[in-house]
């Protein structure tokens, strides 16, 4: 390793340190002050500092989060049960119940709002510092790190990926254990976060147990086995740890954000610089997403620079995050127009038909309508015809923040996806599951927005909204999607839950253009397509026969192409029916 690469390294572990230091750093000291900042409701901030003058808890201080939350929770149900107790004898002249009376939703809120106004210490009062100590280390370290891999030929070395601690993944039976342990944490968390409904949970369990017996009986009916995929003989115990943090921080994220709220302190300067306000948990992420996908792009630049297409796709989705993503959005609320991400389309943003978002966007005059209308041709034009001359890539690969996280940050974790038959098998059940749902959830909500009525038959619009948002919104696609990297891949949300890569994988399967041709006469056999392919597809198998690439599943990243040592395989835009284009491959396979 190079000396100034070492350098880079030892930086970004310091600033990884201090930024995990930092939740540390704080005290948290609860007062009238901060109960009148972090609580607009008047009754609920009246009743809060009563109770908490009542119980001496006012101006005491608290060590840590995991110290100050329960008490303060304690504080809400307290008061909550005062509040009711006073709307049974009289509520105030003009007020609703509604208003008047605490309810336990709004507990997450309350609690994640005291928390950051009761922060107090080094890191409240220099965030500008501690950014720099845990940010701009860290972005420095990154970049001292990568850049010296331009002065190295570009394209892979075979370099051991499997045999590397941090890039080996994990054995069959720990790589089970970990998504089994995933699902079934999320299952019995999901009791919790539905006010202990069990009915979605197990609904969803149930689900998940059909589609295994599906798979597995199809199997058994073929009375053969399918292929597995290739798995380390010992697992990669650093990416063990670097899944674990990223899971430990999307749940942090997700539903106690209250913990990081020192995290969130370390953006204020630039959040009050972009949106004129405080910086939130999403605001922190987005920074922490943009800035990561702009260093770990470089990093792809330098490591695919031999190929022309690489470059242009990585400027795309480095530029579409920065901008589109990240830097419009927040420009927008300082212009008091709705946070609006132009790129992000219906089902992935399954809030778009919300009827708050509808409300909010027709509420918002002229570019609020636009921004409506320009999300239903989104839908409704652009993604067919766009996927019809250019397959999902346009967007899966070149625009989608997904996708550029997957492609720079997973970019080291791409051999990891499952190649095997069965694999497949569970993506096709599980991810048009994932569509349907999207779809039936999206129809309940707009009947409810025209009718106003919330309950169809026995389902109760809210709830449905609200557990797809906790399985699908949250854990899928963060907890399990992000996660996962390390350990099973990085497109393990594109490729198994993503309701938008469903909708373009069936128009890119059945009426687009695109497709990744193949010569098989030059095909060495080498697998290096197969194994740099994320979406676990077998390459190789295609380019030993000749055969076109056309599969749903396919995101067009091209990277196949740009690691092949022979050139078999080329991304086309052709004109020639694929049906036609394969029909010798299988009259040849079929004399057989």
């Amino acid at each position: 390793m190079h000396t100034i690469q070492k350098a880079g390294l030892g930086i970004f572990l310091l600033a990884f340190l201090i930024f995990i230091a930092v939740l540390g750093l704080d005290r948290f000291v609860l007062s009238e002050e901060n109960l009148a900042e972090a609580i607009s409701n008047p009754y609920h901030r009246q009743e809060l500092v009563e109770v908490a003058q009542a119980q001496g808890i006012l101006g005491k201080s608290y060590g840590s989060s995991f110290e100050f939350v329960p008490v303060f929770k304690a504080l809400l149900k307290d008061s909550q049960q005062s509040l009711e107790e006073k709307a049974k004898a009289a509520l105030p002249e003009g007020v609703s119940k509604s208003e008047f009376r605490l309810g336990s939703w709004q507990f997450k809120d309350y609690t994640y709002a005291a928390a950051r106004k009761a922060s107090t210490g080094p890191v409240a009062s220099n965030p500008l510092l501690f950014f720099g100590l845990t940010f701009g280390l860290g972005i420095l370290g990154g970049l001292l790190y990568i850049l010296p891999k331009f002065k190295l030929l570009p394209g892979i070395k075979n370099d051991h990926i499997y045999h590397r601690a941090m890039t080996r993944g994990l054995k069959v039976g720990l790589r089970s254990i970990f998504l089994g342990s995933a699902i079934i944490g999320l299952l019995l968390y999901g009791v919790f976060y539905m006010g202990k409904e069990y009915f979605w949970p197990a609904v969803s369990a149930l689900v998940g147990l059909l589609i295994i017996g599906l798979v597995l009986l199809a199997e058994r009916q073929r009375r053969r086995q399918p292929a597995r995929s290739a798995s380390p003989q010992v697992t990669g115990w650093l990416g063990v740890l670097a899944g674990i943090f990223l899971i430990g921080f999307y749940i942090l994220l997700y539903w106690a954000p209250q913990h990081i709220t020192a995290w969130v302190l370390l953006a204020d300067p630039l959040s009050r610089l972009l949106n004129g306000g405080e910086a939130s948990q999403w605001f922190l992420y987005g920074l922490l997403y943009t800035m990561i996908v702009l260093v770990m792009g470089v990093r792809m630049l330098a490591k695919y620079r031999h190929n022309k297409y690489q470059v242009i796709r990585t400027f795309s989705v480095m530029f579409f995050q920065t901008a589109f993503a990240f830097l419009l959005p927040e420009i927008l609320v300082r212009l008091n127009y709705p946070y609006y991400d132009f790129k992000n389309i219906w089902p992935l943003n399954y809030t778009f038909f919300f009827d708050w978002n509808i409300k909010n966007l027709l509420s918002s005059g002229g570019l609020g309508i636009f921004m409506l209308v320009w999300g239903i041709v989104l839908i409704i034009v652009a993604v067919p015809v766009i996927t019809y001359f250019f397959g999902k890539r346009w967007y899966c690969s070149w625009v989608c923040g997904c996708g550029g996280l997957a492609e720079t940050l997973g970019d080291p974790y791409r051999q990891l996806s499952d190649k095997s038959l069965i694999a497949w098998k569970f993506e096709r059940w599980i991810i048009h599951g994932v569509l349907v749902f999207a779809v039936v959830m999206t129809g309940m909500v707009l009947y409810t927005y025209f009718t106003g009525s919330r309950n169809i038959l026995i389902f109760n619009s809210d709830t449905v909204r609200t557990w797809y948002g906790f399985l699908i919104g949250s854990a899928f696609a963060g907890v399990v999607g992000t996660g996962f990297y390390p350990l099973m891949g990085n497109r393990m949300w594109c490729r198994f839950g993503c309701p938008l890569a469903a909708y373009l994988g069936l128009v890119q399967r059945f009426k687009s253009r695109f497709r990744i041709t193949t010569n098989g006469g030059q095909c060495i056999s080498c697998g290096n397509c197969s194994t740099y392919c994320e979406m676990g597809i077998d390459v190789r198998a295609y380019a030993q026969r000749g055969q076109d690439i056309v599969r749903a599943s396919c995101v067009g990243c091209g990277v196949c192409a740009a690691v092949c040592p022979r050139g078999v395989l080329r991304l086309e835009n052709s004109s020639s029916d694929v049906k036609e284009r394969a029909a010798v491959v299988r009259n040849r396979l079929a004399d057989l």
